[in-house]
């Protein structure tokens, strides 16, 4: 799961690899319980569970690999083209998603496949701004803790709290994801997710309009946040140079 996920998040993926891939995700997600996704509370802890297993294989590259990949744009003229990438990502997988649904919903025994359906988007999603929001960081200068486990949560706090990870702040470690307020708030904010991608079960693709125009506003809007934080934060730092624009 965590490779297709991976996959997901890449910046310019063709509308059938990306259906393909959401197929892919569906399948996976099926064989690790179908029956527990018609619970809510169940469901909700699934995803929970799952973005915390996926976060550690989502590829966000650092700044170096991020100049040479956008032709050396460098300060807010490359967060815009992060943002303006991922947006249309997670709008694209609101489009695959209503693709797959209207295939789906066109045989009755097949309608049991929602939940799923619903579940991995929510994921696929979830992996994409989680990408965004690690190399926006990197454009700022506000770099997120080294070392897996502690850049895992920083990535999934950034995430959930749509603000940037202050590295001099104390306690962004294990002990923080595992703590009651910090799960409440990652679940909160996937619930969130998952209500929109409710909108992939609208009629054909009608559903996937929606549902695409849904996700490129909500993962715009989770950028626009986490540089407006991050920038505060940059400022904040210690001798910290200034972002060019």
């Amino acid at each position: 799961m965590g490779a297709t996920v991976a996959a997901l998040t890449a910046d310019d993926i063709e509308p059938a690899r990306r259906r393909h891939l959401l197929s892919r995700l569906v399948g996976q997600t099926r064989a690790r319980g179908l029956g527990d996704l018609f619970k809510p509370k169940a469901a909700l802890r699934w995803m929970t569970e799952t973005v915390a297993e996926i976060a550690p294989h989502v590829p966000v590259r650092d700044l170096a690999t991020l100049r040479r990949h956008y032709g050396g744009l460098d300060g807010d003229l490359l967060a815009d083209r992060l943002v303006r990438n991922a947006s249309r990502a997670t709008a694209g997988i609101g489009a695959a998603g209503g693709g797959v649904a209207a295939v789906n919903w066109t045989v009755a025994p097949t309608l049991l496949s929602a939940p799923v359906l619903l579940a991995a988007e929510t994921v696929a999603v979830v992996a994409i701004e989680l990408k965004l929001a690690g190399e926006l960081h990197e454009v700022y200068g506000v770099p997120l803790p080294t070392g897996g486990t502690q850049k895992t949560v920083a990535l999934v706090q950034a995430w959930a709290s749509q603000r940037g990870i202050n590295p001099m702040m104390p306690g962004v470690g294990v002990g923080a994801v595992l703590g009651s307020a910090a799960r409440k708030e990652l679940q909160n904010t996937l619930l969130k997710r998952f209500g929109r991608n409710l909108t992939t079960l609208g009629p054909f693709l009608t559903g996937a309009a929606v549902a695409s125009y849904l996700n490129r506003r909500a993962t715009r809007s989770l950028g626009e946040q986490l540089r407006t934080d991050l920038r505060r934060q940059r400022r904040e730092l210690p001798g910290a140079p200034s972002v060019r624009p």
